[in-house]
């Protein structure tokens, strides 16, 4: 499972990375977590604002942090 995290590196972006990798770790789901802070990709991807989150290459979230229940529920499935 790849876990893609869009944003340049500002601090919603980092707290978004941070609890994302948390709760997977708690959930004990192996996921490869990348953090994509090329502008050019972010824009092509059609992400308008970030932070953004994408698992295997499926939007989940844009422009704000997920909550914890929202990223159990992504990985749930």
């Amino acid at each position: 499972m790849k876990v893609e995290i869009l944003g340049v590196g500002c601090p919603k972006c980092r707290k978004t990375e941070e609890m994302i990798g948390e709760t997977i770790r708690r959930l004990g789901v192996e996921a490869e977590i990348v953090h994509v802070t090329d502008i050019d990709e972010i824009i092509e991807r059609g992400v308008m604002m970030t932070p953004a989150v994408f698992v295997d290459g499926e939007k989940k979230i844009e422009g704000k942090i997920p909550t914890e229940s929202q990223i159990k529920e992504w990985f749930s499935r």
